[in-house]
């Protein structure tokens, strides 16, 4: 767990929104799920805005921590096949466990950020080395406008994350096979 007081702060609140939704997320529930005498979140972040653009911006820094390791770690995938199998197990880390944790609070805050346009800049999409190792895909089978076919195959995805977590249930590797046909089109 992070040492730096602002960033327990920050991921505590990140957990806290997950569980409670944007009405639980208050100083008081950060300092009593951090373990922290009343008032300590509102000394770090005095405003309730200020609260939520630290959780945002951490949210943020962790979603993009992972996906450059993803695509750092993971060899560029050699067909569909290995494809649609790193998008499932992308799935699966953003609905389960603590990916489902930070998904929830992505989520919330996404709606946030329709009133609050500076929380819809931080939440822009950013390069990273997942998103090129899928771009670097669709460009080598020759799909014209990789980079717009890029983001419309990873809206997709994220709209079958935002499902699953709704709705229940699992994401069908025929589902993401329909996805990644469709982009290769």
């Amino acid at each position: 767990m992070p040492t730096d007081r602002r960033t327990v702060l920050a991921d505590t609140a990140i957990g806290v929104l997950a569980e409670a939704g944007m009405r639980g997320l208050t100083h008081r529930a950060v300092d009593r799920a951090a373990n922290l005498p009343a008032g300590t979140t509102s000394a770090y972040y005095r405003t309730r805005q200020a609260l939520l653009t630290a959780l945002v911006r951490r949210l943020v820094a962790l979603d993009q921590a992972e996906l450059q390791a993803i695509g750092e770690q993971a060899p560029a995938p050699r067909g569909t096949e290995e494809l649609v199998a790193g998008i499932a197990a992308f799935i699966e880390r953003r609905t389960t466990g603590e990916g489902r944790r930070r998904s929830l609070a992505r989520y919330a805050c996404a709606l946030e950020s329709v009133h609050h346009p500076e929380l819809r800049e931080i939440l822009t999409p950013r390069p990273n080395a997942a998103r090129r190792a899928a771009r670097d895909f669709l460009a080598a089978r020759g799909v014209a406008d990789p980079d717009g076919r890029t983001v419309t195959l990873l809206t997709c995805v994220d709209g079958l994350v935002f499902d699953r977590l709704v709705a229940g249930g699992t994401v069908s590797e025929q589902e993401i096979r329909g996805l990644v046909a469709a982009a290769l089109r």
